[in-house]
């Protein structure tokens, strides 16, 4: 196992993981500030009025994007996994 070999896996781990958190992340991110304006603009300060669509927003995306997420992750950890013997070896 070669330094080289280990950085590589390293990198597209941390690739992979950015890819795969990007648009739960994104769309959480852009309820979270079109609550924020809203709440700015009418002055209601409610706690839960932040968090349900949030909530509900990473859900949806979870529901949308989940089959390719760990479509994604498997075909990674297959690639991973095949590669074992030949770096072992």
């Amino acid at each position: 196992m070669t330094a080289q070999f280990v950085l590589t896996l390293g990198h597209e781990a941390l690739m992979l993981l950015l890819m795969i958190a990007l648009p739960a992340l994104g769309a959480v991110m852009v309820v979270g500030m079109l609550v924020s304006i809203f709440q700015a603009v009418t002055q209601v300060h409610e706690a839960t009025l932040s968090f349900v669509p949030k909530l509900v927003a990473a859900v949806v995306v979870f529901a949308v994007a989940g089959p390719w997420m760990v479509t994604t992750l498997v075909d990674y950890l297959r690639r991973t996994i095949e590669a074992i013997p030949s770096v072992v070896g």
